[in-house]
């Protein structure tokens, strides 16, 4: 399918069939069960998937433009972004927050709040193999409003002493990780590539209301989820993973990386992992002498 007629579709009320409909109802059964027990707003969870999971972190992230490329179209000077933020991006946003070696973050969801539109514009990129530059149309994705709900876990794959020490301390992680949403991140935000700025901020995952709040469900496609990095995997390699994606009523629940089908899974190049510890000099572990909002490494 064309993007722009998939475009199309995104604005179009489908009706969904009776088998997902039926799915659906169990699925808000259960959501609101749990809601309640978490002392949710009815109105919230009946709008978005309830999950329960430790180390958890909501935020908003906005910005006038964002550029998640789609991979054919990046082998040519002129690229066209994907409809919806990949795995790998909301990913690398939630690093840019907080990140230490020795945690491992997953992005369970994402909630497209406003419309999906495109803008195209002329862009003179350096040429490195031509004296002069070339011209190029990119389409970005304009006035962009996202919902992204993550977790982390003690990174397994990390063998060093004071690494797995360190992400042990999952209560100090976790709360860096929520003080670091409200200061809108540790490193600057970007939305697919460096020329479209990003804003974070807290948010109770499911308030806002969406544009695509009552579409049902609307097939993506085949898109690109994630990178498979050797500290991520342990595998000496880098992979790449793809899936086929789905929107519900404006939410995606993307799949964990390891529960990926191995169908669409492709080794990229052999690659070594980066090593980190305090013996090599790049690694501060967390104090966990500081108090609860003193200043801690990074």
């Amino acid at each position: 399918m064309r993007p722009c007629s998939l475009l199309m579709q995104l604005h179009k009320p489908l009706v969904p069939i009776s088998i997902h409909a039926t799915r659906r109802q169990g699925h808000h059964s259960t959501s609101r069960s749990i809601a309640q027990a978490q002392n949710i707003p009815d109105k919230i969870s009946k709008k978005v998937s309830i999950l329960n999971i430790r180390n958890s972190i909501t935020y908003r992230v906005w910005g006038r433009y964002a550029l998640f490329s789609d991979p054919i179209t990046r082998m040519g000077g002129e690229r066209f972004s994907y409809l919806v933020p990949s795995y790998q991006a909301l990913k690398g946003i939630t690093e840019s927050i907080y990140w230490k070696p020795s945690i491992l973050w997953i992005v369970d969801s994402v909630r497209i709040v406003n419309p999906i539109r495109t803008e195209s514009k002329s862009i003179r990129p350096i040429s490195y193999d031509t004296p002069g530059n070339t011209l190029s149309v990119y389409t970005y994705l304009a006035d962009v409003d996202y919902e992204v709900r993550a977790h982390f876990i003690p990174n397994p794959y990390r063998t060093e002493p004071d690494l797995i020490a360190d992400g042990q301390n999952e209560n100090k992680h976790h709360n860096i990780a929520r003080r670091m949403v409200e200061k809108g991140g540790r490193r600057d935000i970007f939305l697919g590539t460096r020329e479209c700025q990003g804003y974070v901020e807290p948010c109770v995952y499911g308030q806002a209301e969406s544009y695509y709040q009552d579409r049902g469900e609307i097939d993506l496609g085949i898109l690109y989820h994630s990178f498979a990095y050797p500290d991520e995997t342990g595998r000496n390699e880098l992979g790449v993973r793809l899936w086929h994606a789905k929107m519900v009523n404006g939410e995606i629940c993307f799949p964990a990386p390891e529960d990926c089908d191995p169908e669409m899974y492709r080794t990229v190049r052999p690659m070594l992992p980066k090593k980190f510890g305090g013996k090599y000099g790049n690694f501060t572990p967390l104090d966990t002498s500081a108090p609860e909002g003193g200043d801690l490494p990074l």
